[in-house]
């Protein structure tokens, strides 16, 4: 059976992956789980899944935890800024360690949007088909927990704040993206050279999250939307760096130019079932 290496294993989403392989009856001791720290990877060791030191600036450690892989999953990186160059690396360890297809999680619409993180993803996907190995490109759009922060707001304040305007986000859980990572894993050859755009079924705006967020928190909850220079005052007032507010509130501006709506059913029809509303994930944070 097809043996597989998730690296980010210690994160959020590629714990999930494995944890679906698994679930799924993908052998354990047909997965590999790396990470920077694999003290965090004690508990998957436990269940029999092999596990493996993979850093993305430490090329032999990638090619070590890649051999004899016939797929492997590249959850992008968290540093932004430095992404493109890590990818680069695990993608060229990857074909030196003979692994023979390459899953690789990217952006929404990575090569013709105005989205603020996708130039490193459009770049990473360049180098990926370049590379002469098989590929699928998984592009995940917006994690329902993303909007953790908001809830936290709510609950202390009954308000939120944004510079989204109107726009709306076509979210899903983190545990979607995951199952579709999974399906594509157990099965890498049927989605040869796919460019899967991954998103919620349904689109919603911040003032229908402020009505979600009411319901579950048994009060009003209102969305107030600012201007850009609004909403970057707003933010380094409370507390962040002028560059991280500034990057937040152009992830704003994104939804509002419509950036993270696209609803294609794409991720649906991988995992064979709807995918999550944000109420859900939500009702599970409160």
């Amino acid at each position: 059976m097809n043996s597989v290496v998730v690296t980010g294993a210690t994160g959020h989403l590629g714990r999930l992956v494995v944890e679906d392989l698994l679930a799924k009856g993908h052998p354990a001791e047909r997965i590999t789980a790396t990470g920077r720290d694999t003290g965090g990877l004690t508990a998957l060791a436990g269940r029999g899944v092999r596990t493996a030191r993979a850093d993305f600036g430490d090329p032999a450690s990638l090619r070590d935890a890649f051999e004899g892989a016939d797929t492997l999953l590249l959850v992008s990186g968290s540093e932004v800024g430095k992404r493109v160059h890590q990818h680069r690396n695990a993608i060229e360890a990857a074909g030196a360690a003979g692994v023979g297809h390459v899953v690789y999680t990217s952006a929404p619409k990575a090569a013709d949007t105005t989205l603020v993180l996708a130039p490193e993803h459009k770049a990473t996907e360049e180098v990926l088909t370049a590379s002469g190995l098989a590929y699928t490109v998984l592009r995940n759009g917006w994690y329902n927990e993303n909007f953790e922060q908001q809830l936290d707001q709510a609950r202390e304040t009954g308000s939120f704040v944004g510079s989204a305007g109107e726009g709306r986000v076509a979210s899903a859980s983190r545990q979607d993206l995951a199952e579709a990572a999974s399906a594509v894993l157990r099965d890498p050859k049927a989605h040869a050279g796919a460019v899967h755009e991954l998103s919620g079924d349904t689109a919603w705006t911040h003032a229908e999250l402020a009505a979600v967020l009411g319901e579950l928190l048994g009060r009003e909850v209102l969305y107030r939307d600012l201007t850009t220079e609004e909403h970057v005052a707003a933010l380094t007032a409370a507390g962040l760096d002028e560059g991280t507010a500034r990057f937040v509130a152009a992830l704003d501006a994104n939804i509002r130019d419509g950036e993270l709506s696209m609803t294609t059913g794409g991720l649906s029809r991988l995992i064979g079932r709807p995918t999550t509303p944000v109420a859900e994930t939500l009702r599970a944070l409160v």
